[in-house]
């Protein structure tokens, strides 16, 4: 009987595990296996899978987030099993080990360069991922921003249609019922219906949805409330798709459908305004112009709703993956400073409201679909697609999750004359009964 050997320690699963504790300061959380067969790490870890030795180029190269992240879309890496619980093993490995590298000395790094010689991948750097964004132009200038807006909303309908439930609202549910047969659909009626109750609306009140998306709120104002909406997106694919559904839907005549820029958006006198995750994608110093955009938009005693992400304050950009792959020149900040924001606008911010919870249910529900689905979603946009929004979505659930990512709604007012709100005084009734909406 012939015995199998174990894979020798000079494999480059071990010389690769011996350079990541030196430049960690602390052994690998995780089990490695490298594309020679050889095989390293803790027993029972999650397995992350080095298939090729162009992972190790593209780390060489961009070291951190974004070279993982490119070799994960491409699969020259790979976590066996549950992505989640890899990921997840990373995070806390980092958190106890503290965000700081250790500081490599000049042999130090003579010896990883040998390292990295020896197992060959030592060369020029590779090309970016074809499902890597690509823009041109400044920092959210018009073309940039609808360059942006594009790489991501312009996907394809076909494809959101096949991730998203029936509502197509692309943000975060409410999940207002904890039964087993309350769905993520219902969790997106139940959140549009909260934000027509907290902005008041009624028949013939005068909605401007700025960032509209395929236009759930739209679509749900303008027939559960009788609201005159004007739907603004700079995603073409998005304005067409709301103009089909407006007029199978009958509602010609109450929403008009516009796809422009935000800043081009003329006139005022609006009852009540909304910008649903649309804010993260307006940029830092635009933000103050569209906080006064917003201000200018609505009438005196008209109310704002604002529902956006977050980050704590040591990250207030989306990260290199996010901003790379998902939603380029994005920027999140912590609550307190965008209510800080709306308020030097000229709004009263009266009611904020966090969803973080209600956001980890809501990805996890997009991640299923999009496993249940996988076959679907290749053919649809190709596995290099299909693998950006499987880290996506799994990342994202996981920042939420640990509070890395907020999300929360920002209810504002203009003031009206003599300082009036038009608030209720108490908001106890907007939450009645939204597991039935």
């Amino acid at each position: 009987m012939t015995s199998v050997q174990p894979a020798p320690r000079t494999g480059a699963a071990h010389r690769l595990a011996a350079l990541a504790a030196d430049a960690l300061g602390g052994p690998l959380p995780v089990r490695l296996r490298a594309w020679d067969g050889s095989e390293t790490g803790p027993a029972g870890a999650p397995v992350v899978v080095v298939r090729s030795r162009r992972a190790l180029r593209r780390l060489l190269w961009q070291p951190g987030e974004l070279g993982l992240a490119q070799a994960y879309v491409t699969g020259e890496l790979d976590i066996e099993g549950d992505l989640g619980d890899g990921l997840r093993t990373m995070w806390r490995a980092a958190r106890e080990r503290g965000r700081r590298p250790p500081r490599l000395t000049p042999a130090d790094r003579a010896r990883a360069l040998g390292t990295a010689v020896r197992l060959g991948v030592v060369g020029p750097p590779l090309p970016a991922p074809a499902s890597q964004a690509r823009l041109r132009g400044g920092l959210h200038s018009r073309v940039r921003d609808r360059a942006a807006i594009s790489h991501h909303y312009d996907l394809s309908n076909d494809f959101y249609a096949l991730l998203l439930d029936d509502t197509m609202a692309y943000s975060c549910g409410y999940w207002a019922s904890e039964e087993p047969d309350f769905t993520s659909a219902a969790a997106q009626r139940a959140k549009l219906e909260l934000v027509c109750r907290k902005l008041a609306l009624r028949p013939g009140a005068r909605l401007l949805d700025i960032g509209c998306g395929w236009g759930s709120l739209t679509l749900h104002a303008a027939e559960r409330h009788g609201t005159l909406v004007t739907a603004v997106t700079l995603a073409r694919e998005q304005a067409a798709y709301v103009r089909e559904q407006v007029a199978a839907r009958g509602l010609t005549g109450r929403v008009d459908v516009v796809c422009q820029d935000y800043r081009d958006i003329a006139g005022g006198g609006f009852d009540a305004v909304t910008s649903i995750e649309m804010g993260e994608h307006v940029g830092d110093a635009e933000y103050p112009a569209f906080a006064a955009a917003l201000h200018r938009l609505v009438r005196p005693g008209g109310r704002v709703l604002v529902q956006q992400m977050s980050r704590g304050r040591t990250a207030p950009g989306g990260g290199p993956f996010i901003e790379a792959y998902i939603a380029p020149d994005m920027h999140m900040r912590p609550l307190g400073e965008t209510t800080g924001l709306l308020e030097a606008a000229g709004l009263e911010v009266r009611h904020t409201e966090s969803l973080r919870e209600h956001y980890v249910r809501t990805v996890a529900a997009w991640h299923r679909t999009l496993e249940a689905r996988w076959a679907e979603f290749v053919r649809l946009v190709g596995a290099e697609t299909a693998r950006v929004w499987r880290l996506y979505l799994v990342g994202g659930a996981l920042a939420f999750e640990e509070g890395r990512m907020g999300v929360d709604q920002i209810l504002s007012v203009r003031p009206g004359p003599e300082g009036a709100s038009g608030m209720p005084a108490t908001t106890r009734s907007w939450y009645d009964g939204l597991e039935n909406a």
